[in-house]
């Protein structure tokens, strides 16, 4: 009858196996639009999907970011926290299994003489103490009647993928930062390198205003605005200088280095901008970039809580067995059959009354699962709006690049046609100063929008999921 018991208990267990309580609230559909802002797309293809060295081939900035996936911190502390994840995901794996505990174990005991303990032992058993040798092994098993521990498994399998998802993150952001800095880095020496021709050519002008001081021609206050105008060139290039450094230092950090100066194999004016930059349709975004991903897989991790959570409301079915062999002698310890002894229980629990924590724990874990699906709303938003704003700048910047460059030329021609005419005594050197001045300010104008063009290139790949890959 015992036997049947326990049998029909475990038959219950099975039977009720894998029952939920809870239902799965699912993502929200149609949050993308069919389109991003100012963009046709052609087909459904997007410059996100490009490998990461397709997209970008400079062997530089290639080299750069291979440093930095293996020596930025920020990315080892990802993979350190998807190795943690995936230690607490192969725990889960062993929900469905019992625990087993071996217990070896020993005592001796002396009671009072005057005690009813001890005037008892030393009647029946002529003995002043007791002995007690003990080892056994013990079965512990919690039926998954209702999902719990299937939702500790969901809930760990997808908290591991967020882990994934969070790298993945982590390593578009350094890519996207190692080629924007590396190509702030170039524009910087560009710019270094015109200040200091841009100083050459007021030094000549200078020379020039000097002569005709000496001749009379023009009083001192023309060389003091030549100096100044000198002066000013001169001040660029240490600030400059500075700042290449600074630069170089802050790329060395984000590789993982120690500050140091940065070889560069490349100009900025030899960097070309792609052209055929297809962003695709939003809806890939959901699929592409990871930290839509990371909010689309914590909503699982929050329905898999309140699962947990709602399951602790109803009955646990507890089977625990143990066995082993005992003995008050430790003579007769392995006096088998004789010392063998053997338990088997079952039992199921209701909470009925625990100050209403369970149910606050539920409340608060339904309130956390709304919480993520606001949130995975934002991200979505939030990705729709970044690579709306890369194709803004991608389009405008490449029109008042455009327009700089004919103002740069136009300027080019201005100072040269100044110069001649200043030597010739047909403009005074206020035209000529001028002209300079204007041409230095156009040329580092044009090298910035340059940059940024770069850097939006760069930005449309990051927001579109790319980098990963």
């Amino acid at each position: 009858m015992k036997r049947f018991n326990i049998l029909s208990i475990l038959l219950f267990a099975l039977i009720w196996s894998g029952c939920s309580v809870s239902k799965d609230l699912a993502l929200p559909q149609s949050l993308a639009p069919k389109m991003f802002r100012n963009s046709m797309p052609k087909d459904s293809s997007s410059v996100g999907d490009l490998p990461l060295k397709s997209f970008i081939n400079d062997l530089t900035v290639q080299n750069l970011i291979d440093t930095a996936l293996v020596k930025n911190y920020d990315m080892q502390i990802a993979l350190k926290n998807i190795d943690a994840a995936e230690v607490l995901f192969k725990q889960s794996k062993l929900g469905y299994l019992p625990e087993l505990k071996l217990q070896v174990a020993a005592s001796s005991s002396r009671p009072s003489d005057n005690s009813l303990n001890g005037l008892s032992l030393n009647q029946f058993t002529g003995s002043t103490h007791i002995e007690d040798y003990n080892a056994n092994l013990g079965v512990f098993w919690e039926a998954d009647i209702w999902g719990k521990i299937r939702n500790q498994k969901a809930g760990a399998l997808a908290s591991f993928l967020q882990t994934e998802e969070a790298r993945k993150a982590v390593q578009t952001r350094l890519v996207s930062n190692v080629a924007q800095g590396y190509y702030n880095l170039l524009m910087l020496d560009a710019q270094l390198e015109i200040a200091k021709k841009n100083l050459k050519l007021n030094d000549s002008t200078l020379r020039i205003i000097n002569l005709q001081f000496d001749a009379g021609q023009v009083t001192s206050l023309a060389i003091q605005q030549a100096e100044a105008q000198q002066l000013n060139a001169a001040q660029l290039i240490p600030r400059l200088e500075q700042n290449v450094a600074l630069q170089e230092n802050a790329l060395s950090v984000l590789i993982g280095t120690m500050p140091k100066s940065i070889n560069r194999t490349n100009r900025l004016d030899k960097m070309a901008i792609p052209q055929d930059l297809n962003a695709g349709f939003p809806s890939s975004l959901l699929s592409r970039r990871p930290d839509i991903k990371s909010a689309e897989l914590a909503l699982n991790v929050a329905n898999a809580k309140v699962g947990v959570a709602k399951a602790s409301l109803y009955p646990s079915l507890v089977i625990t067995a143990s066995g082993g062999i005992n003995s008050f002698k430790a003579s007769n310890w392995f006096n088998v059959p004789a010392s063998l002894f053997g338990l088997v229980s079952g039992g199921i629990t209701q909470p009925i009354f625990q100050r209403g924590q369970l149910k606050s724990t539920l409340e608060l874990a339904k309130i956390d699962r709304e919480k993520t699906v606001i949130q995975f709303r934002q991200s979505v938003i939030n990705a729709v709006g970044e690579v709306s704003d890369e194709l803004t700048k991608v389009e405008k910047l490449k029109m008042q690049y455009g327009i700089a460059e004919k103002r740069a030329l136009t300027l080019q021609q201005a100072s040269r046609n100044a110069s001649l005419l200043f030597k010739s005594g047909m403009a005074n050197y206020l035209e000529v100063i001028t002209a300079q001045g204007n041409l230095l300010q156009s040329e580092l104008e044009l090298i910035t929008i340059k940059t940024e063009q770069l850097n939006a290139v760069v930005g449309l790949y990051r927001s579109l999921g790319g980098g990963w890959n």
